[in-house]
């Protein structure tokens, strides 16, 4: 089998992450919940093949030759040619959800290609910070990032943060390059099509979406203070985790790879 022929086959592979690629002679070991995933989850055995990736880029064909729950040992076959970067770097900065609906986004955003997530507390959230917002609920939303990435077929996972205060988050992005919107129902005038067909060099989007109960008047104008432009979607009133996702879709349609790429 050719070089190319196997760059190809990888799309079928299952797919896992390794803390780092350390290659002797020409194996590697996939320890920790990796490994019990592969042995107890996907009943993977020796001369199974699968994708192996460090969460930076780095990507290898493999083989098992030796498989435990503890560990499992892979030969490495073929180094796979690293992504093409998306046209635009999004950043999606959702309210925070209860369970579920954080869940949720995290999955779908990360699905889509989204860079970067950084939920918020504001004075309309449900929860407040401090409240499911701990080292755990962070370990579990990288976790499922991570599971969304093998499942989506990303090598890099989308960067999970911790969650801050509204005006934290509004003042941390004041100042910074990129095209920025808050999406906002009672906006009347522009929405996020119109904004990005208007700001096709843009190389960083940057989308916040607030929580059922919707932004504060005073909170759209803190925004809008920071750089950042209300926008709506239409006529339809999206429950805030569609709402997130959906505009991600939007961004990377417009602006980014949701098209056809090369093998």
């Amino acid at each position: 089998m050719s070089s190319q022929e196997k760059t190809m086959e990888h799309r079928g592979l299952r797919r896992f992450f390794v803390e780092e690629i350390q290659a002797i002679d020409g194996g590697c070991d996939i320890k920790g919940a990796e490994a019990k995933h592969v042995v107890r989850v996907f009943r993977m055995r020796p001369g199974d093949r699968l994708v192996i990736m460090d969460g930076q880029g780095d990507r290898f064909l493999a083989t098992i030759q030796s498989a435990s729950p503890r560990a499992v040992h892979v030969s490495l076959e073929t180094r796979l040619p690293a992504l093409p970067p998306s046209p635009i770097k999004i950043t999606i900065c959702p309210a925070l959800l209860k369970s579920r609906g954080m869940d949720y986004v995290i999955q779908k955003a990360s699905e889509l290609g989204a860079d970067r997530i950084r939920p918020f507390s504001s004075e309309r959230t449900v929860l407040r910070p401090g409240k499911g917002t701990g080292e755990d609920k962070i370990r579990r939303w990288r976790e499922i990032a991570r599971s969304s990435a093998k499942q989506s077929g990303r090598s890099i996972p989308v960067e999970m943060e911790k969650c801050v205060p509204f005006p934290a988050l509004v003042a941390a992005e004041k100042g910074k390059d990129g095209l920025k919107a808050i999406l906002w129902e009672a906006e009347g005038v522009r929405d996020l099509k119109t904004l990005l067909k208007t700001s096709s060099d843009a190389e960083h989007f940057i989308g916040m979406v607030g929580p059922e109960g919707g932004f504060a008047g005073k909170e759209i104008d803190l925004a809008r203070e920071a750089g950042f432009t209300p926008v709506s979607l239409g006529n339809r009133i999206l429950r805030s985790e569609t709402a997130a996702m959906t505009m991600v879709a939007i961004v990377q349609y417009e602006l980014g790879d949701l098209n056809v790429r090369p093998l």
